[in-house]
């Protein structure tokens, strides 16, 4: 059977390949307040309202972490302080890959050139991809294309910048609500879903699933 090979494969960047920590950094700092129960509350609110800031208007991601954290306290009557915020934040580039990554990553880029489109700033991302430990041709961020996912326009910016459409791209990502429903929608046959565990499966949207990057390749024949 002829498998498709892409002109670029892209990523999702926090959560795909990037351990993403957020839960962790509010466990930190607020798990002394509220009992096991209520923690897991605030996990789940915190996820939400990050996602409900990125909806709106594009904003520097400092300021997207700031209202979730806030909205978040607020909602859960937990004590706001901006300095906590500001840790949350702080903690992103700190992050390294899910330890399945550098070695499926690493194999595939000697075959098909990798793309990064992440809901990031500029100045974060840069210490994340470097702990990757795979070659990438191109990095973009949210704060480049004037939009975070699951905005159309973040994806058609990653378009015109390689000078390609959805035909011609693989698209991976563990999240449905920030990656495949858009990819979806935009056109993009070809996706994979990396089942990180932390949303449920949704075949509705036509990917591939893989348990971890170190099967990726194996998608390619590769």
């Amino acid at each position: 059977m002829s498998r498709f090979r892409p002109k670029y494969v892209t990523f999702d960047c926090y959560g795909t390949l990037i351990n993403f920590q957020m839960a962790e950094a509010a466990t930190d700092l607020y798990a002394h307040l509220l009992d096991a129960p209520g923690m897991n509350e605030f996990i789940r609110n915190f996820s939400a309202y990050r996602l409900d800031e990125v909806m709106q208007a594009w904003k520097p991601y400092a300021e997207v972490v700031h209202n979730a954290l806030e909205r978040t306290c607020r909602r859960n009557n937990v004590p706001f302080r901006p300095e906590d915020a500001q840790m949350v934040y702080n903690r992103v580039p700190t992050w390294g890959p899910h330890l399945d990554v550098p070695a499926g990553l690493a194999k595939l880029a000697k075959e098909i050139p990798l793309v990064i489109l992440s809901n990031a700033m500029n100045v974060q991302i840069p210490s994340n991809v470097e702990k990757l430990g795979a070659p990438f041709h191109a990095v973009y961020t949210a704060e480049q294309a004037g939009a975070y996912k699951p905005h159309f326009h973040a994806f058609e910016y990653m378009f015109d910048m390689l000078g390609c459409g959805p035909q011609d791209i693989t698209h991976v990502s563990s999240s449905f609500r920030y990656d495949l429903m858009s990819a979806y929608d935009l056109g993009i046959k070809s996706k994979v879903w990396v089942n990180r565990r932390h949303e449920p499966a949704n075949p509705y949207y036509e990917y591939e699933e893989i348990a971890d990057v170190s099967g990726l390749p194996g998608v390619f024949g590769i």
